[in-house]
């Protein structure tokens, strides 16, 4: 494990200080946009132009990377995204927000596949599985402590933004100056959407369901937060607190679903969601409460990916699963931009608690498809269910990670 980690450090403290810098701006951006009285379809708006960016950037940036290489278009991506954290300061406008969103967007599909690819070349097959759980590691403790930047608001409002770009500059530095070699693009492509639909429709319509229920959190989670009365140090740690329960029940529920019919445990798990959505809708009062009920939610939402990919891969042959993991993730990106707008509707109407009606309303419609599922057809056999393994949703390079894939 320790050799793991130190083949790809510096590209992992890159990996950190980009989501500390840029993993806690789209709850900033959004709790700005609500201080400053935005309805929230606009609030939502803006938090689907950044996932419009993702998921366009991760079929586009291929090209400007080819071309380039990977350490001019690293360091390209990463300061076009550190300029724009800065234009924030400018003007509180929904519309150049939104386009800022975007820009970001774009470019961080691009960091992630620059990243995504140094480490699957930096990863012997041995030792992939420990890359890929320190890469997840990194993701997630940069996303969930950059929250706290938030309190820097109330010294100086501008001052989250200037910390971003600090951050995200910083980043730049153990990856020009790495002697790691530029690595080559991971090849395989994105299988074809029908083609993955009619493999495993319980993995392709969960992954893209997920994409909606996490694209409302994470665009609207902080508007949620404030709404019913946090203060922004409460918001930035309910915020932090669901994004490290997503990582805590990951492997647990992962091992579960190697044991018994994966399907039992994707049905028992949007379940769950279902029921926390509706304490939190109902019945969640308080800073403490919250904190339990959001770190419970990231538990089980942010497991719902994995299973899926995990489902699918059960029903594939080798050789498909860089291309059907790619398209996996393309799905959940399409769901994502969907989500916030959905999200941003059912506050309308039902005030803060609305967005977890809504992620509740989008469980209850995969628990009901799942059922289905379930009776239609039969369970993979105990000897094809491949082993579970946590990927990110981050770019189709991420499924070049995967420590199943082929060579």
């Amino acid at each position: 494990m320790i050799r793991a980690a130190q083949s790809v450090g510096t590209l992992l403290l890159a990996i950190f200080m980009l989501m500390a810098g840029g993993g806690f701006l789209s709850t900033l951006v959004s709790l700005r946009l609500e201080a400053a009285d935005t309805p929230s379809m606009l609030i939502g708006l803006v938090a689907t132009a950044y996932f419009a960016g993702l998921t366009i950037g991760s079929v586009l940036v291929f090209r400007i990377i080819s071309r380039v290489g990977h350490i001019r278009a690293f360091a390209a991506f990463v300061s076009l995204f550190s300029a724009t954290s800065l234009c924030y300061i400018l003007h509180v406008d929904p519309a150049l927000w939104a386009f800022l969103r975007l820009v970001e967007g774009f470019c961080m599909a691009g960091v992630f596949v620059c990243l995504e690819s140094w480490l699957n070349e930096r990863a012997e097959p041995k030792m992939r599985g420990s890359v890929l759980a320190f890469y997840m590691a990194a993701l997630y403790a940069g996303q969930a402590g950059g929250q706290f930047l938030l309190n820097l608001g109330e010294i100086s409002p501008p001052l989250p933004f200037v910390a971003a770009s600090i951050l995200l500059s910083l980043a730049v530095i153990p990856v020009v100056l790495t002697r790691i070699p530029a690595p080559t693009l991971p090849e395989g492509g994105i299988m074809r959407l029908s083609l993955l639909y009619k493999i495993s429709p319980l993995g392709f319509t969960g992954a893209a369901i997920t994409g909606v229920m996490l694209g409302a959190f994470y665009g609207l989670g902080a508007v949620f937060a404030r709404g019913i009365g946090l203060s922004n140090a409460g918001t930035a740690w309910f915020m932090s607190a669901t994004l490290l329960g997503g990582v805590a029940l990951q492997w647990p529920l992962g091992r579960l679903s190697d044991r018994i019919d994966r399907r039992t445990v994707i049905l028992g798990t949007f379940v769950a969601t279902l029921l926390i959505c509706l304490t939190i809708f109902f019945l969640a009062e308080g800073r403490y409460q919250l904190m339990i009920a959001g770190a419970l939610f990231g538990g089980t939402c942010f497991a719902l990916y994995p299973l899926c990919v995990a489902h699918t891969n059960d029903h594939l042959e080798t050789g498909q699963r860089v291309g059907a993991s790619g398209g996996l993730v393309m799905i959940y990106s399409l769901g994502s931009m969907a989500g916030p707008l959905a999200g941003a509707a059912f506050m309308g109407g039902f005030g803060p608690r609305g967005l977890f009606l809504f992620i509740g309303l989008c469980a209850l419609a995969m628990v009901v498809f799942a059922l289905r599922r379930v009776q239609l057809a039969p369970p993979v056999p105990g000897e094809r269910q491949h082993p579970y393994q946590v990927l990110p949703r981050t770019t189709p390079a991420a499924a070049s990670l995967d420590p199943l894939a082929p060579e």
